[in-house]
């Protein structure tokens, strides 16, 4: 199979980015095309059960983004769209320099400035198209808003993709509703005026991402668990019970949920620690599955980019291999080892690491550039995100399908309409494992009234999640 390389992305991707918004302005409009008529959002702010410890920070709260939108064909018909994400700033926007605080204003700051700038883009297209002519913008506003703000550290593109991810998923949502089927179902050419080469290369003339993503979502998904590096694992780990009907030590998830597959959260920085750290979880699952006459369950490990170096891994992968065989073997993957600014850390080469367990690009995946330098240095697998928005995830998704990579769906301790658009794409994209879900474990308030509505995204019994109804119109959560 032919793949494409990086420099012919560069050179196609530069000239139609930068040639966007009049290119959309060229094209003849379709008569599927929509324009956006009317935007508005809002938030909702929760605090976590427990706390969640990532990439050396411990966090306890999150503010969730909503977002409505209005779209109108050009024969005058229209439809309500939602989206939903939470601002995650300690992952989007992390910063020694620059408070919790700030960041998140900052995100809210510029989520106002999406807000003006997606309501006022009044041509025509699909979705994608509209974002790719408004993501340039997004990031000027960003920038902007950057300097505003004197921030230490500017906005990160991830950042804005997360910031604008909500915008995103309300106009795939508002599309799919006005044409009466499931977003999933308007990604080929009876919709798209331009095939996959417009975003990506000559390599892909003529093929739409209908070719590479279901129309139909598959009907189960194992589920990751996420084990926090401060979770309880054991009854003597408790300072305290919360006493809310909810489970609180690792046995207790892995019996209420039927788990199979635990996601562990690792410091980087500190070997001793993390080789413990997954000894330990092995050994109390290992009991735990026992008891339950389960033979077979894996496990991914997540750095958040913490590892020093490669060395700091491959060493940490070679000692778990030596202390405990089995642990090893169960490893299904390791996401984002090391810093997220590929370009800047062009050592980290991952090809070592990748002969022992796939590794999964995660934070620096931010388009498709991103993904075809992580190929060249060798990784092997790709974290796809509802939070980096539908619209690029529908063009990555196709690239890495086409390149056969290791897929998975990660989540954002996503709640409600965000869960829903997650699971949505993990069904839909035929490679993915597994898919993350942790609102469940950290922000259940969050998930109240989509329960009973979706019970097989939200009840998990037998360590799976039933994906089989996400196929309504829009995006898949019926308002």
């Amino acid at each position: 199979m032919r793949r494409i390389k990086r420099r012919t992305f560069l050179k196609s991707a530069a000239a139609g980015l930068m040639a966007s918004p009049a290119i959309l302005r060229a094209s003849q409009p379709r008569g599927t095309d929509v324009r956006i008529e009317d935007v508005n959002f809002g938030y909702e702010d929760y605090t976590y059960r427990v706390p969640i410890k990532f990439g050396g920070t411990v966090t306890n709260r999150v503010t969730l983004m909503n977002v409505n939108c209005t779209v109108r064909s050009m024969g005058g018909k229209s439809a309500k769209g939602f989206g939903s994400m939470p601002l995650a700033n300690t992952w989007a926007f992390p910063s020694r320099k620059v408070p919790f605080d700030t960041t998140l204003g900052a995100m809210k700051a510029l989520a106002a400035r999406i807000s003006s700038l997606t309501g006022s883009y009044k041509e025509y297209g699909h979705p994608i198209d509209l974002n790719w002519a408004l993501e340039p913008m997004y990031l000027q506003a960003a920038e902007g808003i950057s300097q505003e703000m004197l921030l230490a550290e500017p906005i990160p593109k991830l950042c804005t993709l997360v910031t604008a991810s909500a915008f995103d998923a309300a106009v795939h949502d508002a599309f799919g509703k006005l044409h009466g089927v499931n977003c999933y179902h308007t990604y080929g050419p009876e919709f798209m005026t331009y095939d996959l080469s417009h975003y990506v290369g000559p390599e892909y003339k003529g093929e739409y991402p209908s070719k590479y993503i279901l129309q139909e979502p598959r009907p189960r998904l194992p589920l990751y668990h996420l084990v926090s590096a401060v979770d309880a694992l054991e009854e003597s780990d408790l300072q305290h019970r919360i006493h809310d009907g909810l489970p609180e030590t690792l046995p207790e998830w892995i019996n209420y949920n039927g788990l199979t597959h635990l996601k562990i959260k690792l410091d980087g920085d500190d070997l001793q620690w993390d080789v413990e750290r997954v000894m330990r979880v092995d050994r109390v699952t290992t009991e735990t599955q026992k008891r339950r006459g389960i033979r077979e369950w894996v496990y991914s490990l997540d750095f958040n980019e913490r590892c020093p170096n490669v060395q700091y891994l491959l060493d940490f992968l070679h000692t778990v291999k030596e202390k405990t065989p089995e642990g090893f073997e169960r490893i299904q993957y390791v996401e984002q080892p090391t810093a997220r600014d590929l370009k800047a850390h062009r050592d980290n080469v991952m090809f070592e690491a990748a002969k022992l367990k796939p590794v999964v690009i995660d934070e620096s995946l931010t388009d498709v550039e991103a993904l075809m330098l992580s190929r060249e240095m060798g990784y092997t697998g790709a974290a796809l995100k509802a939070c980096k928005g539908q619209s690029a995830m529908m063009v990555i998704a196709s690239v890495a399908e086409k390149n056969r990579m290791f897929l998975c769906v990660q989540d954002l301790t996503c709640p409600g309409a965000s869960l829903i658009q997650s699971a949505s794409l993990a069904a839909h994209v035929p490679d993915v494992k597994a898919i993350e879900a942790n609102s469940r474990q950290f922000v259940p308030a969050a998930n109240r009234g989509w329960e009973k509505r979706f019970p097989g995204v939200f009840h998990i019994t037998d360590g799976t999640m039933g994906t089989a109804h996400l196929n309504g119109p829009g995006i898949g959560a019926i308002l």
